[in-house]
């Protein structure tokens, strides 16, 4: 499989605004019209959709957020299409979306992550193109940390690229900002330290590559077994090496041991040369950590396995590009995520 990636960003450009998962709530719509003007303030045109109801726990009917999706990922004049946030239920889009089509077709840019997980990693295993988990859109406003990357400065890159991204140290408490009465809330609130960790508890320095593929536990572990999670496409095109990435978002931790079970069975981790495990906020079970049920269903992989990394729903979050040739470097110096747009 041959990566393709989008155009780079640049200002003028269109960038598509929709729901396929769940819309935005109307006592939350002023902080969508703030992100929206911030893309706005930013010198890109923005399309917004109508697929953003936030009154049940989708958008609109399954046929609709397909169609409005389908239409901005194929519109040449579309080069970004972002969510306002994850969601419940976007696994139901699948049956509906056309892969034939986005394989044939010249690229765009895809954001997200949460429930956009479950589009994002089909659309990449299955049409050779890149896709970016990352920030939603109403997460954007704010800034990031130095030692990472926005959305919007990945998708500016030209292709060949390459960029690096470590830990800035610290992490935010608090998850959700009040957005209902501060819509233009732009500041995070620091505290902490988040530091990575090696969770496998191998002593030697790590220093791998392959391609990158990953994203929620939650959601993608409804797809394993299915063509839409298998990986060997990817790894065919990458000597058999990938880099593959999970973050559990809310449940417990004997759900995550569950679904990742699930996900190894399937073969989803299969030419893995490290686990990358993004930091979270879900709860311990009476008898298992988090980190337990890493290593109780991974442990036997006999990979490298990184966590504490922002790469999931404690902010800030560090962007990765799904196909992107990637190099994980760890040791008692260094310890950074570099990609390549190759």
């Amino acid at each position: 499989m041959e990566m393709r990636y989008p155009y780079p960003l640049v200002p003028g450009d269109v960038i598509g605004v929709t729901s396929p998962s769940s819309g935005v709530a109307e006592p939350l719509r002023g902080r969508l019209d703030f992100a929206i003007q911030h893309l706005r303030d930013r010198g890109f045109v923005v399309e917004v959709g109508h697929c953003l109801d936030g009154s049940k726990h989708i958008s609109a009917p399954v046929e609709q957020r397909a169609e409005e999706l389908m239409r901005m990922l194929l519109d040449p004049n579309v080069r970004a299409v972002i969510p306002p946030w994850g969601g419940e239920t976007a696994i139901d889009l699948i049956p509906h979306l056309d892969f034939d089509a986005l394989a044939h077709a010249e690229p765009t840019w895809f954001v997200g992550y949460s429930d956009i997980s479950t589009l994002l990693v089909p659309i990449t295993l299955l049409t050779g193109m890149a896709t970016l988990h990352g920030s939603n859109l109403m997460d954007t406003p704010y800034s990031v940390p130095k030692s990472l990357l926005s959305w919007i400065d990945i998708l500016s890159l030209p292709a060949q690229s390459r960029f690096r991204q470590s830990s800035p140290g610290v992490y935010r408490v608090n998850d959700w900002d009040d957005w209902e009465n501060r819509p233009e809330v732009t500041e995070h609130t620091w505290n902490g330290n988040g530091a990575w960790e090696r969770l496998d508890r191998g002593q030697e320095a790590v220093n791998v590559t392959g391609r990158l593929i990953g994203g929620c536990i939650e959601t993608l572990a409804n797809l394993a077994g299915t063509p839409y999670l298998s990986t060997a496409r990817l790894r065919e095109s990458s000597s058999d090496s990938l880099l593959v990435y999970v973050e559990a978002s809310s449940v417990d931790a004997t759900t995550i041991c569950r679904h990742l079970h699930g996900m190894r069975l399937s073969g989803f981790f299969d030419g893995a040369k490290a686990v990358i495990v993004g930091r979270t906020g879900a709860p311990a079970s009476p008898h298992l950590s988090q980190s337990d049920a890493v290593l109780d269903a991974l442990g036997m992989l006999g990979v490298p396995i990184i966590t504490n990394v922002e790469c999931g729903h404690v902010p800030p979050q560090l962007p990765i590009v799904n196909g992107a040739q990637g190099l994980l470097v760890f040791n008692k110096n260094d310890q950074y995520l570099e990609q390549a747009l190759l």
